[in-house]
């Protein structure tokens, strides 16, 4: 079976919010009974695409590895 699903004539203002990294954990906290930590969701979020703010405390060396 193939849907076409058009975007266009949804009504999608109220998606337009943007949840913060606590409203994030608490939902997967809640779901799986798992705790996540901001890392994680950031890196999760530039897997898919999303918008992911700038990181002002970066590392010192260029060396630095990222767990």
């Amino acid at each position: 079976m193939k849907v076409d699903i058009s975007l266009e004539d949804m009504d999608l203002s109220e998606f337009k919010g943007k949840a913060t990294y606590e409203q994030i954990k608490t939902y997967v906290l809640e779901q799986t009974g798992l705790k996540v930590s901001s890392l994680y969701i950031a890196q999760i979020k530039k897997k898919c695409g999303l918008d992911v703010r700038e990181n002002f405390n970066l590392p010192k060396s260029e060396n630095a590895r990222q767990p």
